[in-house]
């Protein structure tokens, strides 16, 4: 009863805006045209209400995604999760709305997200994006430290990310940001994000202590051409378009992981104190897209510091390759809308163990019906989990996904 009286005050919620939205735009072009006022149409951020002067902008789309997957859906994190009952699983992963556009100016830009299946408000921000070299930002939104994360849910090349997503992600955060393209001559092109956040997670108004989360990535467009946050080279790029990026974050609070849920706590650790765990991590970068083919990769550092307790610390460690082409390019026979994508990635929860290693191997197939809006994936991934006090655990799991957008 609670989660159908949270949609449907979403719903309420929706139309009010909606009218707002009709009411504004009406008044504001009553006097100037009284034979075409708004246009309606569907693009690809779905129905689109727009102004004749192009002053107001509201767009409004779904987004489901359906998937089956077995013997579980979820990534093995420790060592009993290898011996856990097979539970074969068909579900509705995600099911977002989301909500977009601009106001009064085409550069003052605003921008939510809902999450129905969890009644979670994932996004809430407000843009101004007058100049392209310096750009702001205030509200609650995934925080572009990693490359993986920050692409969306559905514009990805395999079922989910990696398995290290989970330890390393600051994920959604509230606060400012200051961001912009600085675009030189040849080589001297770059991109920038600067952010100072609350540093608690999603949906936590308030922060634990007077320490901010401080978040920076610098972005080196080397060949003078900006990649955008998307998996698999659906544009088909006759340059070669590739992208280093070096990303810092450093918080202090009582939480040494987020996620969509919040802070939390990695294996190991529980919710401690108000400041009581300094965590300061990196991310080295690249990705490349060239006429079909598509490269990522990401190498993680992360120190997690005990302030009320002596200091001590752990450094955790991962990193990922992915890649993905269609074949379509080299092979006559490979049908034009398949692409085959492969991913590995490892992790140590604690540099100090060399012994202690998790790894995942991920090959994946993606047919793409109407690009990202409507696509059907499905993967097949292997893990292995090597503990010194502990024998190899080895499975495998199988998954097929549908995501699609109206």
């Amino acid at each position: 009863m609670y989660h159908s009286n949270k949609i449907i005050h979403l719903q309420k919620g929706l139309l009010s805006l909606l009218i707002f939205f009709l009411s504004i735009s009406v008044e504001a072009q009553l006097e100037k045209d009284t034979t075409k006022i708004i246009t309606f149409r569907h693009g690809d951020k779905g129905i689109e209400l727009r102004t004749k002067d192009n002053k107001f902008l509201f767009q409004l789309q779904s987004r489901l995604q359906f998937r089956f997957s077995t013997p579980n859906d979820q990534d093995p994190l420790t060592y009993d999760d290898y011996s856990q009952d097979k539970q074969t699983t068909f579900k509705i992963n995600r099911a977002r709305l989301k909500v977009g556009g601009h106001a009064f100016e085409p550069w003052l830009k605003y921008y939510w997200e809902y999450e129905l299946s969890q009644s979670n408000l994932l996004d809430f921000r407000i843009m101004i994006e007058k100049w392209e070299w310096m750009s702001f930002k205030v509200g609650q939104w995934k925080v572009e430290y990693t490359r993986e994360r920050f692409i969306s849910s559905g514009e990805q090349q395999t079922v989910d990310r990696s398995f290290i997503n989970r330890d390393f992600t600051v994920d959604r955060q509230m606060g400012v940001e200051v961001y912009g393209h600085l675009k030189g001559r040849g080589i001297a092109d770059f991109n920038y994000w600067a952010a100072a956040l609350t540093g608690t997670g999603r949906g936590n108004t308030a922060n634990d202590d007077n320490n901010l989360m401080y978040f920076g990535r610098a972005q080196w467009n080397f060949l003078g051409r900006f990649l955008d946050f998307e998996g698999s080279d659906l544009e088909f790029h006759e340059k070669p378009t590739p992208i280093i990026a070096f990303s810092a974050i450093t918080n202090r609070s009582p939480y040494t992981r987020f996620s969509q849920s919040g802070g939390g706590s990695l294996d190991g650790y529980e919710n401690g104190l108000p400041g009581q765990y300094r965590v300061n991590q990196w991310n080295l970068e690249t990705a490349f897209m060239y006429r079909g083919f598509s490269w990522q990769s990401e190498w993680h550092t992360k120190k997690i510091i005990d302030k009320l307790n002596n200091d001590d610390t752990t450094t955790l460690k991962g990193y990922y390759v992915q890649a993905g082409y269609f074949f379509h390019n080299v092979f006559d026979w490979w049908p034009q809308h398949l692409e085959m994508a492969g991913r590995h990635a490892a992790y140590r929860p604690d540099n100090s163990m060399r012994q202690n290693l998790q790894d995942e191997t991920t090959i994946a197939f993606n047919w793409f019906f109407k690009g990202h809006k409507n696509k059907l994936t499905s993967e097949v991934s292997y893990f292995s989990f090597q503990d010194k006090s502990l024998p190899l655990e080895q499975g495998w799991r199988f998954r097929i996904q549908w995501d699609i957008s109206l």
